[in-house]
């Protein structure tokens, strides 16, 4: 254990189980682990922790519903009144010009028969429930800050972060120490680009025979429309206009229950314009008229962005260290044409409690259990339909490289001919890396928002209810204070103030238009990770702030 002051003052639990991270993948493997226990007659003890400031609060999806990994987690899940109540109906796929829409077919992994439009939030609040009937102690609030290790350098839980710490970095009489959560195994289920899952992988070098994972930033509205407007069980999904050929980038559409729509685009971080700005490329969207028709008359309601994984099977690391695994997004396990990760994730926690459960023996206490490494979980996840289903799909992501119609071409080959079964595996590119220099790229000329269809970030963000603690060290860090502007303000005219989504990110000159620093409003963040990932210096470090903050998703 570490030996400071600080870290023996904090207070202690400890837990046969510690969860990291309140999504479909965590919430599903605290469930599993407690109806394996039901089962067998044995306790286990589980606590999930939760940075949000309750069970979906950060959770922000499309999102379209594979029911499969619920069918297998509760086969009696509409009895249970799981709320997954818009069945869909119908799927449109177009392509999209600046002002014309082209029906296209859609591809098969896109085929949603049998799917359900749902909130993922609201399903994992509902998973919440079921895992607290069943004696789950969830956290929300309490943000995992700090991976616990052993004197042999073996995962023995974590610790949430102090509370009440100024910006100063002193401690206010507010201070309160974080917490160790000890615990036998714990799983990391802190989604894409999870802050200490990012620790985990490079201290025991989880990618030694793994591809860098890539990731896509998704933004989402969530709009109320006019009865006569509304298409219940609707999915549509568009690709072209309003990104070029060479970017990766499509849109959804949904029609929820209770005349909703969730609308989103989607664009790969691998773009190469630093003039780019995903947010406004967005906006620009939702003024086509054939997305138009869908919102007119309506009002939005919500707002949101999340970075999602890209990479797919090639990109999936090595899933378990001594004394702990990775699960959910956190792992990569996005089915990237399907457009699909839920049900991968519950599968992934459902396979990590049976791994676990299945070791763990009866009545060994905390300190006396040596914290083993678990590959077994590796060795079922490979067993499972959900490994299969990656494989099959491990071509077409990186298949774009070749631009929207190659990528297209390629899709469709690989689909209908090779079947998922091509003698050879693409290669990714981290996104950091794939970004041009300023002067080497148009910019571009964005209009300004209309207050219909198209809006501002600071009115998105305030849709979101995102709000944190101001007197705290900011939780967007910089490795060198000095890079924003001799790199890259100087090389790619500061990129962080466009792929940001909530406008975080300013260069404030004075008034001579002289002396340009970089303004970190951290209070907007909606913990989307994007700047963690796209910064062409790898500079931005992206740190859990005060447990409760970032944005309250109601709905999304």
């Amino acid at each position: 254990m570490k030996n400071n002051e600080a870290h023996m003052e904090r207070e202690s639990m400890e837990f046969d189980v510690v969860v990291v991270g309140g999504g479909p993948a965590g919430l599903a493997a605290a469930i599993r682990l407690k109806q394996l226990a039901g089962e067998a007659e044995r306790e286990i003890s589980v606590c999930v922790l939760e940075k949000g400031s309750e069970i979906g609060a950060h959770i922000l999806s499309g999102a379209v519903m594979e029911p499969r990994a619920m069918n297998e987690l509760f086969p009696d899940w509409k009895e249970r009144g799981a709320p997954l109540n818009t069945p869909v109906t119908a799927d449109e796929f177009l392509f999209l010009t600046e002002t014309k829409s082209f029906r296209l077919p859609t591809p098969p992994q896109m085929n949603n028969h049998g799917n359900y439009i749902i909130s993922l939030g609201n399903v994992c609040r509902w998973l919440a429930e079921q895992a607290e009937a069943m004696g789950v102690e969830i956290y929300p609030g309490f943000a995992a800050a700090e991976v616990l290790y052993d004197a042999e350098g073996q995962v023995r839980g974590v610790v949430t972060g102090d509370m009440g710490i100024g910006k100063d970095g002193s401690a206010t009489e507010m201070h309160m120490p974080g917490m160790e959560l000890r615990a036998k195994q714990t799983i990391f289920a802190e989604g894409a680009r999870g802050s200490l899952t990012k620790t985990l992988v490079a201290r025991f070098d989880l990618r030694a025979d793994a591809e860098e994972q890539t990731y896509g930033i998704g933004i989402k509205e969530l709009w109320e429309i006019p009865p006569e407007n509304h298409r219940q069980g609707l999915t549509l999904h568009t690709v072209g206009w309003p990104v070029d050929s060479g970017t990766y980038g499509g849109s959804f559409l949904y029609h929820l229950e209770n005349n909703q729509v969730a609308i989103g685009y989607v664009i790969g971080l691998d773009y190469k314009n630093p003039h780019m700005s995903p947010f406004e490329e967005f906006q620009r969207y939702k003024t086509h008229p054939a997305i138009k028709a869908h919102l007119a008359g309506g009002r939005r309601i919500s707002y949101g962005a999340r970075a999602i994984n890209e990479g797919g099977f090639q990109s999936i690391p090595k899933l378990t260290f001594p004394g702990g695994m990775l699960v959910g997004c956190g792992a990569g396990f996005l089915n990237v044409p399907k457009i699909k990760g839920s049900h991968n994730a519950i599968k992934s926690g459902m396979t990590a409690a049976e791994a676990i459960f299945d070791h763990l023996a009866e009545g060994v206490e905390w300190a006396d259990y040596r914290a083993e490494e678990l590959t077994d979980y590796s060795d079922r996840i490979q067993k499972t339909w959900m490994w299969q289903e990656l494989y099959q799909v491990r071509n077409i992501r990186p298949a774009f490289a070749l631009g929207l119609w190659g990528g297209m071409a390629y899709a469709a080959i690989d689909t209908y001919v090779l079947r998922g079964r091509a003698p050879w595996t693409f290669h990714h590119h981290s996104d950091h890396e794939s970004l041009g220099l300023a002067a080497h790229y148009p910019k571009i000329d964005y209009p300004k928002p209309d207050g219909t269809y198209s809006f501002d970030r600071l009115s998105s963000v305030f849709l979101s209810s995102t709000n944190h603690e101001e007197n705290q060290p900011a939780h967007l860090t910089l490795r060198d204070q000095s890079i924003p502007i001799s790199y890259n303000l100087a090389y790619y005219d500061a990129p962080e103030q466009r792929y940001c989504p909530a406008g975080v990110y300013e260069i404030i000159r004075d008034d001579e238009g002289e002396n340009a620093r970089l303004q970190i409003n951290a209070q907007n963040c909606v913990h989307c990770k994007t700047c963690d990932i796209k910064d062409p210096s790898q500079n931005i470090n992206w740190v859990v702030p005060e447990g409760g903050g970032g944005p309250n998703y109601p709905n999304m």
